[in-house]
């Protein structure tokens, strides 16, 4: 049998638009052919190369020398360029900007900070959850995993209940992307623009008057007299309420599709609630919130056999990175409980490495075992769910679940 005539082989070059639904709706078939025939994929319409496999994924990470962030992590070319710290904070920096934001952002997003929120996490779990399950069927992202994240991290900038279901609304807006838009839509840029002017205004009352939560705690930042700019504690709230927010949703509710996708896997959770993080882990690993970031090419690069040149846009693809089938045994397949330690690239490495990992985890962690506590069981409405659509996050903008309560 000639390759022609072997059933399953694609003979057209491997196209990457990451804009585009139907990729969004399966990315990973695209990736594993990226993986074999364009580890350095270069896009000419769009202008960017992508790194698919995890030994380029991880190297990059680790290379933020040759791999500039000073452009921003976005491919839309409204939210890339020099300006882009104004929005992403020091995402979008370099090294010395870079470490000494990160440095100073530490002094108030603590890890102790973030522990102590854990009795909170749980009132507000049970909150949205304790209604949800007497109904028994409800849209698991519209009554739950919505609204989790947003008020952890409510709570910890200080934000009043009554704001925060319209900042929730805007930080959708701001990730979602429109059918053959190939940028940052209008809606977005309007909603960005109304969050920064509210943080703004946040952050001046507290100035007046101090209160015990992060945003003050930010205002107070100090590392040998150096103190963080209005604008760039700005900056990081918005990239809280966007990133934070925005992943842990869709962590919460990729968790859920897959357990449901794989009862077997589901089972051993609900057996056993102590595997709660195998869960989480595996989520991460095998469908990750956030699927790729930029960089700029700061000078030449050689990746297989290719230049990728100085200036040019680059993605790292993170989702692909956790497919990849030399690293991951059984790549495809979701297997709780299997050892991704020092692998996983969800969280991305290097000086870069994500800051709100722990509360991400913590977050997840405290939900699914309180909802494993009081279920047996649930299905998944898949023909009424409907995904994000969105250049870099992954996951569901509604999942309509029916729900087997516990007998009390």
């Amino acid at each position: 049998m000639t390759a022609a005539s072997m059933p399953g082989v694609s003979h057209n070059p491997v196209t990457f638009n990451p804009y585009d639904y139907g990729f969004h709706e399966d990315p990973y078939v695209t990736y594993r052919r990226l993986r074999e025939e364009a580890p350095a994929y270069y896009n000419e319409e769009l202008d960017f190369w992508a790194l698919s496999r995890h030994e380029d994924v991880v190297a990059a990470f680790r290379d933020n020398q040759r791999l500039s962030s000073a452009n921003g992590v976005s491919l839309d070319p409204a939210a890339y360029g020099p300006h882009a710290h104004k929005t992403m904070s020091f995402l979008a920096l370099d090294d010395p900007r870079h470490m000494r934001m990160r440095q100073l952002v530490s002094r108030g997003f603590t890890p102790r900070r973030v522990n102590e929120l854990e009795g909170r996490i749980l009132d507000l779990t049970r909150q949205y959850l304790d209604p949800a399950l007497e109904v028994g069927e409800f849209d698991w992202i519209a009554e739950f995993a919505g609204k989790l994240p947003m008020d952890v991290i409510s709570e910890l900038m200080g934000v009043p209940e009554a704001d925060r279901v319209e900042l929730r609304r805007l930080a959708d807006l701001v990730v979602h992307r429109e059918e053959g838009v190939l940028d940052v839509p209008h809606a977005a840029m309007e909603a960005s623009l109304y969050l920064v002017g509210y943080y703004a205004d946040m952050l001046a009352e507290r100035r007046r008057k101090p209160t015990e939560d992060l945003t003050s705690a930010l205002l107070e930042a100090e590392i040998d007299g150096d103190r963080l700019t209005d604008d760039e504690i700005i900056a990081f709230m918005f990239l809280m309420v966007v990133a934070g927010n925005e992943t842990t949703t869709k962590l919460l509710g990729n968790a859920l599709y897959w357990g449901f996708r794989y009862p077997g896997e589901a089972r051993q959770v609900f057996e056993d609630a102590s595997r709660v993080p195998d869960w989480v882990e595996e989520t991460l690993r095998f469908d990750t919130s956030s699927q790729m970031v930029a960089r700029t090419a700061a000078v030449d690069l050689d990746f297989h056999d290719r230049t990728i040149p100085a200036g040019d846009k680059v993605l790292i693809l993170i989702g692909s990175a956790n497919r990849d089938s030399a690293v991951f045994e059984d790549a495809d397949e979701y297997r709780i409980g299997r050892d991704t330690s020092n692998k996983l690239a969800s969280f991305g490495g290097g000086t870069h490495f994500c800051l709100g990992a722990h509360m991400a985890r913590l977050e997840a962690r405290i939900a699914l075992t309180e909802l494993v506590s009081r279920i047996d069981d649930y299905d998944v409405d898949e023909a009424n769910s409907v995904r994000v659509h969105s250049t870099n996050v992954r996951g569901f903008a509604t999942l309509p679940l029916k729900v087997q309560v516990r007998d009390a």
